[in-house]
């Protein structure tokens, strides 16, 4: 019977309702003293948690005294009796222990029914008390399911937050503590992912941290544009983590950036992620995921200057700094389009001289002349350096 259904015939006495109002704090108390006796969970509670307890218990009593008194009103359960306690308690108290602390005052409230109740009146409300305990288990209910879906919708908008942030290249140290309200664990490496969103509407953001937990990771997820960004972190196998998350991407290209140490530098790693994503399109067959680092001429082509600044420290320097003869050696060999005898005979030097030679310039460099994509970058690297000496020279 709801509470449309229920008639004032049906309800309590008004002594008898008087009776329970005077013994609602006695009996709020008689609940909480159960619930520490029978609740292992409750007894390690705080103080002032268990104080919100007694409140709610006290106002669940309350609010049963004024249901029976209007017996067609619908009752408003959420706020009357919900209400009484701060939002923390949700956190502090799951749905399956609400349930279970209403049970425990449920049945101190029926156990005392002969005492409150006026004669003749204890099964009017012993029935009006189980009638009700069933409406407060479908408030709390409507309560927890409320409570998930506000800080869903708060969860969401908070790591959209902290991707923008990472995105725009931040490095804030809030966002840290950001990502922790999220559940992020400061943990080691942190990557970020980018490529397309996958098309027709397709919402890869859970399938992508359903991906990333499978494999222990922590994982941030956002969209922009047309461009999904994942951060990762924690991962212990980086390689297999970012192979399996990269199946959740659209088409074209995914960019995977550099490791870094912590959440507070992750924007480095975007930056280099999303340099690299806007300059793949010259890199047609690169491999799916790609490494920004493995982009960096194609990028240095696209205007970006710390691939430029890379570019230099790692390649065009070290072979600048080597002297003379290497540094021959491998323009030679790019000119010659990696044609070693002819190299040897353009410098007039053994074959083997060219070999060693161009062995000490992989070392230093990274790079090999005699592999195409190798010479690639030599050859960009040496011809920018070359650019900006000119440059210097004219300044």
């Amino acid at each position: 019977m709801d509470a449309a259904g229920r008639s004032g015939e049906n309800a309590p006495s008004e002594a008898t309702l008087r009776r329970l109002e005077r013994a609602s704090g006695a009996l709020a108390t008689q609940a909480v003293a159960r619930m520490d006796e029978e609740l292992s969970w409750f007894r390690a509670m705080p103080a002032a948690q268990r104080s919100w307890v007694t409140l709610v218990a006290q106002a669940g009593i309350a609010s049963l005294v004024e249901w029976c008194r209007n017996p067609g009103r619908p009752p408003k359960l959420t706020g009357e009796v919900f209400g009484a306690a701060p939002r923390e308690l949700m956190h502090a108290v799951p749905l399956k222990r609400s349930v279970d602390l209403i049970k425990v005052t449920v049945e101190v409230v029926e156990d005392r029914v002969g005492q409150v109740a006026e004669p003749g009146d204890a099964d009017r409300l012993r029935l009006t008390v189980l009638q009700f305990s069933r409406e407060i288990a479908f408030a709390a209910a409507h309560v927890y399911a409320s409570f998930a879906e506000n800080r869903g919708a708060w969860d969401a908008r908070l790591e959209a937050l902290v991707v923008d942030a990472l995105v725009r290249g931040d490095r804030s140290e809030e966002l840290p503590g950001r990502a922790a309200a999220l559940g992020w664990a400061e943990t080691e490496p942190v990557f970020v992912l980018v490529g397309s969103a996958p098309p027709d509407g397709q919402d890869a953001r859970a399938a992508v941290r359903r991906a990333a937990r499978s494999l222990g990771c922590e994982v941030l997820v956002g969209v922009h544009a047309d461009e999904l960004v994942v951060v990762l972190g924690g991962a212990a196998d980086p390689a297999a983590v970012t192979g399996r998350v990269c199946r959740e991407f659209g088409p074209g290209p995914v960019v995977r950036g550099p490791r870094v140490e912590s959440l507070a530098r992750a924007g480095e790693s975007a930056t280099a992620a999303l340099a690299g994503l806007r300059a793949a399109a010259a890199w047609p067959d690169a491999p799916r995921p790609v490494e920004a680092e493995d982009l960096l001429p194609e990028r240095a082509l696209d205007g970006d200057p710390l691939a430029r600044a890379a570019l230099s420290e790692r390649v065009a320097s070290p072979l600048q700094d080597a002297g003379g003869e290497l540094l021959e050696t491998v323009r030679t060999v790019l000119g010659t389009g990696g044609n070693l005898e002819a190299s040897a005979r353009a410098l007039f030097v053994h074959t083997n001289t060219v070999r060693y030679r161009l062995k000490r310039a992989a070392e230093l460099t990274g790079c090999s002349a005699t592999d195409p994509r190798g010479a690639w970058t030599l050859q960009l690297a040496l011809a920018l350096a070359q650019l900006e000496g000119d440059r210097s020279l004219w300044n």
